[in-house]
């Protein structure tokens, strides 16, 4: 086939892929992928909106999980429109900028989860750790320079990646094998030498997660030393518990994350549902399953949802 560059007159045009090999089932799975969509924005807007509203939630914890909660939003509605145009209208076409674009937001969003939750586990180092600093070392001022700066790395990596993205030449007609744009899946279709891609796309993970996981690693280690020298197990059990939450949205991201990468990377031979799979657990089960988590297992969250709950009740 032709290849073109992207400066071309004809716009290079990029096929999305559904179910591979379930083509006629794609309208039955699209059922429960449209409810966790449904459950992914509805639960994040949800903690985001009583974190905004409840004065007794306007604390430091609460604030980096608004931050998660805005991150898995966007996450979710980045991919939205072209999952399910897939699995619904048979809409596979998109063209390269609009690609670029989403991989933009894709991976934007997704080195911005990391960052907070790093954020998060500082939080939780300081609250445990140096109890009696936390409202000084967290102060409003210091948390937005952490948001800020979390979210000024990401665009600032994914710009970069961007920029070489644009550089590469595509073949007049290809077909991608996911229902979004992933940067690993988009470089391995260009026509042109994609060795430096690769290499940026190693970079990009390992600056941002790549740095994350060990420094969250790391704050659980000094966590666990300091509370095993708490004398009473009760108090033990009750930091420990406060760190629950924040564990099971480490889990959730960072397994399917490291799946995902490998898998595109070096599971050639896996079959093509093995690839699709891996990646609707990497954009859904996370921004599906962290509201979950902290509603259930954080007790002024569960708290506040039911005050809002009770609230709009007696409004009608």
């Amino acid at each position: 086939m032709l290849a073109l560059n992207n400066t071309s007159v004809q716009p290079v045009v990029f096929f999305l892929t559904g179910i591979p090999g379930m083509k006629t089932a794609q309208a039955w799975i699209s059922i429960p992928v449209c409810l966790l969509y449904v459950l992914a924005i509805s639960g994040n807007s949800l903690i985001l909106f009583v974190v905004f509203h409840e004065q007794s939630l306007h604390g430091p914890m609460y604030y980096f999980l608004s931050m998660l909660s805005a991150t898995d939003l966007g996450l979710s509605l980045c991919t939205l429109s072209t999952t399910l145009g897939v699995l619904w209208f048979e809409a596979r076409k998109i063209n390269l900028n609009a690609c670029i674009a989403q991989m933009f937001f894709l991976h934007g969003f997704t080195f911005t989860e990391s960052g907070v939750l790093l954020a998060m586990a500082f939080d939780r180092f300081v609250a445990i750790c140096d109890p009696l600093h936390y409202t000084t070392t967290l102060t409003n001022a210091r948390i937005v320079h952490i948001g800020l700066s979390m979210l000024i790395r990401s665009v600032a990596v994914m710009l970069l990646v961007v920029l070489f993205v644009k550089r590469l030449s595509f073949c007049r007609s290809v077909v991608l094998s996911l229902s979004y744009c992933y940067h690993v899946d988009l470089i391995q279709l260009s026509c042109s030498d994609n060795r430096i891609n690769s290499i940026l796309g190693l970079f990009a993970i390992f600056s941002t997660a790549g740095f994350d996981c060990p420094c969250i690693l790391l704050s659980y280690v000094l966590i666990i030393r300091s509370v095993l020298r708490i004398a009473s197990s009760e108090e033990q059990q009750k930091a420990f518990n406060t760190c629950i939450s924040h564990i099971g949205a480490v889990a959730i991201f960072y397994m399917p994350l490291i799946s995902l990468s490998l898998v595109h990377r070096y599971g050639h031979s896996a079959p093509p549902f093995v690839h699709t799979l891996m990646a609707n657990v990497f954009l859904l089960i996370p921004p599906v399953l962290n509201p979950i988590i902290y509603s259930v297992k954080t007790k002024q969250i569960r708290k506040a949802i039911i005050k809002v709950i009770n609230r709009k009740q007696g409004r009608i």
